[in-house]
């Protein structure tokens, strides 16, 4: 299936599932990463796995691409912003020895570098900490978000309920909702949300066209207390109520 979805699509044909669009998030599993990495070189000569939210997954931790790749084709992208401090703005890429000597050349005659003190405070943290205390943060890590995801979820169980539909995540800090009856939530959620000061991000803004109607919102649940999160998908509960 995969090989035949890869030999049909193009890009730059209305025919192609969603063209053009920016690149999407998704949970893989073994059993589809490896096929796609062995047929992906019949359409592409390297792969980039964005793999920024890797340590926020739920253990067990699926394989990489990078983990199976035996070609040398596979570059991987990793952030500290999702485990250390989002103001970072640092992240780091393993791949290739060639291509990799590339994206520094690149990098130094277009963005230099991140902030220098910022490389200073994560080099002298790694440094102490070494790997075994690096993974030990990333264990507290996923464990504060999967408390934090777990009390959204009450949230969304008790207000949202008929109301809406979502997939309980297991990575990231994030909850995609859809909300049902409603064939553009951009209203909802950037004006009468935001005067119940409720703060969420309405789907459109992700695709290409951000006009584009859409039913989906974005909730964080990051920083948000139990009580916040109570409130704000009750009150969300009755604006979509007076919506229908």
């Amino acid at each position: 299936k995969i090989r035949s979805d890869l030999q049909a699509w193009s890009p730059l044909t209305s025919e192609s599932p969603e063209p053009l669009l920016k690149p999407s998030f998704l949970e893989h599993s073994p059993i589809l990463a490896l096929p796609a990495l062995q047929y992906s070189p019949l359409h592409a000569d390297y792969m980039a796995h964005l793999h920024l939210y890797f340590f926020v997954f739920l253990v067990p931790w699926a394989p990489t691409f990078l983990s199976m790749d035996v070609d040398g084709r596979v570059i991987r992208a990793d952030s500290f912003s999702k485990v250390l401090s989002s103001g970072l703005r640092i992240g780091f890429i393993t791949g290739p020895k060639p291509l990799i000597e590339r994206i520094v050349l690149h990098i130094q005659v277009s963005t230099m570098h991140p902030s220098t003190f910022a490389q200073l405070l994560v080099s002298q943290l790694l440094y102490q900490w070494g790997e075994e205390g690096f993974l030990a943060h990333v264990d507290r890590v996923i464990d504060f978000y999967r408390k934090q995801r777990d009390e959204l979820m009450a949230a969304a169980d008790k207000w949202l309920s008929g109301l809406a539909e979502w997939h309980v995540p297991t990575a990231g800090m994030f909850l995609w909702v859809k909300i049902k009856g409603i064939h553009d939530v951009r209203k909802l959620i950037e004006e009468k949300a935001f005067k119940k000061e409720i703060f969420m991000l309405p789907g459109c803004g992700f695709y290409i066209d951000s006009s584009a109607p859409c039913p989906y919102f974005r909730a964080s649940f990051s920083s948000a207390s139990p009580e916040q999160m109570d409130l704000a998908f009750q009150r969300l509960a009755q604006l979509i109520k007076e919506s229908l």
